[in-house]
């Protein structure tokens, strides 16, 4: 625990074999009360090394994308009776190390929200990030803080820590099931009012790292930018939304009926 708060970690994986037990070894385990792997369909063994290393796993039988992977994690933190849940991939591209920082800075009730920024500093293009990405993460996240009236220094990182309370409250089964989930719940958070904090963190671009293609990444730019349009648009009274309808609580984490279904919908021989 740290300050009387259960710290989770989530790890959403696919195809993480290679790198979850680097991962794993760097999570700072002694502020760390869970971890729990939710596995969208991988093909390769990141399950079979996840139960060997006895994490909590969870397996989804068919490939529900990146933004689905994480309602699960998120749902299973919950029903696991998590205070603070930090995402991390388990792709090795951040460190685990700052688990406990992250963690630290919500503990201490001064963030709802911290991110783990490559932006602060200087090492996203040393770290091996490719320029068009870089240049067009400086390009999105200026435009995001126009319209959300923010001063972060990156949208895009995953690598996020939330308070349970975010969680419970945010309605993220309206966001998509694909990457942009990452944004529409940082928007939805920015939309709620909640204290969002950065810290500088490290990144690594290897081969064995997850990473998205240029066309996915040009799918992912255009809904992150629809996404801002729409928040502002919201904002200014001009257009009904759906994900940024605060009279509707449709959209919340239900942590047991929702951790249930979950679980029901797994492949038992795989859940932990």
């Amino acid at each position: 625990m740290l300050l009387g708060r259960r710290v989770t970690v989530v790890l959403p994986a696919y195809n993480a074999e290679r790198t979850l037990l680097r991962t794993i070894a760097e999570i700072p385990r002694h502020i760390v009360d869970d971890i729990i792997l939710t596995d969208d369909a991988s093909q390769d063994r990141t399950v079979d090394v996840a139960k060997a290393l006895s994490l909590f796993t969870l397996c989804h039988e068919q490939n529900c994308g990146y933004g689905a992977n994480q309602k699960t994690c998120y749902a299973a933190a919950l029903a696991r009776g998590a205070d603070i849940v930090v995402m991390l991939h388990p792709d090795y591209q951040y460190s685990p190390k700052l688990v406990s920082a992250m963690a630290s800075m919500i503990a201490s009730d001064h963030y709802d929200v911290v991110l783990g920024s490559r932006m602060l500093g200087r090492d996203a293009l040393k770290g091996g990030m490719p320029l068009y990405k870089y240049v067009a993460n400086r390009a999105l996240t200026r435009a995001q803080n126009f319209l959300l009236a923010q001063n972060l220094s990156e949208y895009h990182t995953g690598y996020r820590a939330w308070s349970r309370q975010v969680l419970e409250r945010l309605p993220l089964l309206r966001c998509s099931n694909d990457f942009v989930f990452d944004n529409q719940m940082l928007a939805l958070s920015v939309d709620a009012g909640y204290r969002i904090g950065e810290i500088s963190c490290p990144t690594r671009y290897f081969g064995e790292a997850s990473s998205i293609n240029f066309h996915r990444s040009v799918t992912y730019g255009l809904g992150v930018l629809a996404t801002s349009i729409d928040y502002r648009l919201s904002r200014m009274g001009l257009r009904g939304s759906g994900l940024f309808d605060s009279d509707d609580d449709d959209g919340r984490l239900a942590p047991a009926p929702i951790y249930n279904r979950a679980v029901a919908g797994l492949s038992q021989k795989a859940a932990i």
